[in-house]
């Protein structure tokens, strides 16, 4: 009778004791990727909300639609550029968000244990984050090659004015702007090849101003104004043309002159590093689904019989990158 009144007892205990239960009913694995992904998460929210302090703090701001504006197809052939504001980034998020809805269907098969439909749709899954990663890389090399953006140089520039910018011969031209308007300040391209006499040639400075000029009889062409000396443009040590107005208020024009300025410094450096953080995330994404790809390729994973859940964990890391995006998206060329 005794041993009969303790076994009760002896039996909870071993209960409670005993091991060998997965907490939360998931994976160890399954529960440190969450572990991971979490505090990835606490990283980029630091980021963002270090980007929203800055921009705030600025008495202007870069504008997304004149900042993202260009693409690989801008031209259509015609041979002049045609803004599409923000037109290559939705692509950019098109290829990773059909790359999330791959993985799920990964995840899927890997439930069925269906090694062929794993593999397939892993590939597909790869193909899209490699898509995402080269339209980064073009967007990279556009902002820093060609509107000489830096991670302590903004181009991209806000009227805190209303004005109108000055032609060439220093009239007032037609284009008038209003406070708030972004502009983009280009570098001025000097052509030592064909200029007998040394001008300075100039290009499309941002705001469609054309080059002036004529055949100087030498092959090249000579230009009727100098940057440094022309009152509608002005250029600084470091070869950069400004491009001058004269501010309005209410219409009526006022005596000052003034030039445009470079945007604040924090944009550059903000956009670089979180993109390129989230960049660094998405190709160790991609490096991570090709070996998990050829592992299940290879059977590795059928003998465990556990429905791919590598799979599934890599999946968990694969949507989290593109949650995170929408964010940066959101952040960077919405508001």
């Amino acid at each position: 009778m005794a041993n009969s009144a303790h076994e009760p007892e002896v039996q909870q205990n071993e209960d409670l004791w005993s091991g060998g239960k997965q907490p939360l009913k998931v994976s160890y694995g399954k529960l440190m990727m969450w572990y991971f992904l979490l505090s990835d998460a606490f990283t980029f929210a630091g980021f963002l909300i270090a980007y929203g302090a800055l921009r705030f703090s600025s008495a202007t701001w870069p504008i997304p639609d004149d900042v993202f504006s260009t693409a690989p197809f801008n031209n259509f052939g015609l041979g002049h550029e045609t803004k599409l504001p923000l037109m290559f980034v939705t692509i950019m998020s098109f290829l990773l968000i059909i790359s999330s809805v791959t993985m799920v269907r990964a995840v899927q098969e890997g439930h069925r244990e269906n090694k062929r439909g794993v593999v397939f749709w892993m590939l597909m899954t790869i193909i899209g984050g490699l898509g995402f990663l080269s339209c980064q890389a073009w967007e990279w090399t556009n902002l820093i090659k060609d509107e000489h953006m830096t991670v302590n140089r903004d181009p991209f520039g806000t009227h805190t004015l209303d004005g109108v910018y000055l032609n060439p011969d220093g009239s007032e031209s037609d284009e008038v702007f209003k406070a708030g308007d972004g502009y983009l300040v280009h570098k001025h391209h000097v052509d030592h090849g064909d200029d007998a006499h040394g001008h300075d040639s100039h290009g499309d400075d941002g705001h469609g101003a054309e080059d002036h000029g004529s055949d100087d009889g030498h092959g090249g062409d000579e230009y009727a104004y100098e940057v440094g000396d022309h009152a509608g443009y002005v250029m600084d040590e470091n070869g950069f043309v400004f491009k001058k107005f004269k501010v309005t208020t209410d219409g009526d024009m006022k005596g000052q002159v003034m030039a445009q300025e470079f945007g604040p410094k924090a944009f550059g450096a903000l956009f670089f590093f979180i993109t390129g953080f989230h960049g660094f995330h998405v190709f160790s994404g991609v490096l991570f689904l090709l070996i998990i790809m050829i592992n299940a390729a290879g059977g590795v994973y059928v003998k465990r019989k556990n429905g791919y859940e590598m799979v599934e964990k890599i999946g968990l890391y694969w949507h989290f990158v593109d949650l995170v995006w929408v964010f940066v998206f959101l952040v960077f060329y919405l508001l």
